[in-house]
């Protein structure tokens, strides 16, 4: 059979599974259909519910606004799929094109998406993590529960954690007037995702709003009543608090386990794909048949020097998923690669942050319009003598004009005249990131398709 003939067998009469039934699998699964593809389409996700949306679990179903179960994804056409949904995916086989479920049974496939995305990190003490009263946010099913004892009105919460969903969950509480108590290893909140500068904004943010607030500290233990109950957690600095409710907010863990052994070049920091989102295997080599989209993978990006970038952003998920999809059954002249500028958004403690580039890799900023004493600014990042990402507060309205700087490599510090530039944003200055050759920092940006635990890996840091 020809390639065009055996393209278009595929698209009639081929067999698609897709691994990861959330947000990236089911835009995958919508745009197969809309190219075209009419074969069997299959569904796998380990949670027992249809793809809902994980933004609000953090806001609005703590706030009560929205009950968990409402937050179902709205559906852009019909995909006629097959749901295996509550079945994990535990094994891959490459050669026989095979996906095994944890029921036992498998799925024969000729075209794979992975989408497996990530899950929260736990406590790392197991005994301590199971006491009543200790809970981790990422699925609907968490968000439900911490809603339901946030509603019971408890003494004091305890968030160990201050990136982006430990900030927004301390944020929900004291909207809720309950007391919270956030303990952040790092010496500001959100240093890791935007640096020291912003990050001390962000803490001057916390505690104008109540917020007992705890940097450069770690919690040593959480200890628990004859119950079974938490009631106390101890600190690195010898001090402790009361709680009854501990969150732990200590980031995520890319779902890649299930494929050990594989053959695919699968690891900790997700699975490396080419800009097509086709998997890279153990070798380098990259597949055919198998693809990935979403949160646990990690591409190529032209405009941040080709590093592999790993995103958990809800609007990557998408594009990235739309250009799998549209990938896997494409010749290979018709193809596309994903280009997608990376953003993202939050909302706490009233303001909205939002974000375009990546900020992780630069080494300056410069509040480029209004204030960061007012909590209303635009801040641009430099790397290299390049605007590669900005951010900001209450001031969304701007990014579209950043977006492009950092596309057209605009040189940093920007040369354009701005409005409302303050004093504070003639001069740049060091955007106050942790040491990238800390692991627990997180840094984003790596350059190996390799597992560390295969030993091969050869990890560079960001601005190494």
């Amino acid at each position: 059979m020809s390639v065009d003939g055996h393209l278009e067998a595929l698209r009639r009469e081929g067999r698609i599974v897709i691994v990861g039934a959330s947000l990236a699998g089911l835009r995958a699964a919508e745009t197969l259909r809309a190219e075209g593809f009419t074969g069997t389409l299959t569904l796998v996700g380990d949670e027992p519910h249809e793809p809902y949306d994980r933004p609000p679990l953090s806001k609005q179903v703590l706030l009560g606004k929205v009950p968990a179960d409402h937050t179902r994804l709205p559906r852009r056409r019909p995909i006629d799929a097959q749901w295996r949904l509550g079945s994990a995916a535990t094994g891959l086989d490459l050669a026989a094109r095979r996906v095994r479920l944890a029921d036992g049974d498998t799925l024969d496939y000729d075209r794979l998406l992975i989408a497996t995305g990530v899950r929260a990190r736990p406590w790392p003490h197991e005994l301590e993590a199971e006491l009543d009263g200790v809970f981790v946010l990422r699925t609907q099913d968490d968000a439900a529960r911490l809603h339901h004892r946030l509603a019971a009105g408890p003494r004091r919460v305890l968030v160990i954690g201050a990136g982006f969903t430990g900030s927004e969950i301390a944020s929900a509480c004291r909207e809720r007037e309950v007391p919270v108590t956030v303990a952040e290893r790092a010496a500001a909140p959100l240093v890791g995702a935007l640096g020291g500068v912003v990050g001390e904004v962000a803490a001057e943010l916390q505690r104008a709003h109540g917020v007992d607030l705890r940097c450069g500290v770690l919690v040593t233990g959480l200890e628990g009543d004859s119950a079974g109950r938490v009631r106390k957690a101890h600190f690195s600095d010898g001090s402790a608090v009361e709680a009854d409710i501990v969150v732990v907010a200590l980031g995520a863990t890319r779902n890649t386990e299930w494929l050990a052994d594989s053959g695919l070049g699968a690891g900790p920091r997700g699975i490396a794909c080419d800009a097509g989102c086709r998997a890279f295997d153990v070798r380098g080599i990259v597949t055919d048949d198998v693809f990935v989209a979403g949160d646990v993978a990690r591409s190529p990006h032209p405009l941040f020097g080709y590093q592999f970038l790993s995103l958990e952003h809800w609007g990557n998920a998408v594009a990235q998923a739309e250009v799998a999809a549209h990938n896997m059954v494409s010749a290979s002249a018709e193809r596309r690669p994903h280009l997608w500028m990376p953003s993202f958004w939050s909302a706490q403690f009233g303001v909205n942050i939002k974000s375009v580039g990546v900020p992780p890799m630069a080494d300056q900023i410069l509040v480029s319009q209004g204030s960061l004493a007012e909590h209303r600014f635009t801040a641009a990042y430099g790397y290299q003598g390049r605007v590669i990402a900005a951010v900001t507060f209450d001031q969304a309205k701007w990014l579209d004009f950043y977006e492009r700087q950092i596309e057209q490599a605009a040189p940093f510090p920007p040369e354009f005249t701005t409005v409302d530039r303050r004093p504070e944003g003639h001069q740049p200055v060091s955007a106050g990131f942790p040491d990238p050759s800390q692991p627990t920092h997180g840094p984003t940006v790596t350059l190996s398709g390799y597992s560390p635990t295969d030993r091969r890996v050869s990890f560079t840091p960001r601005r190494a």
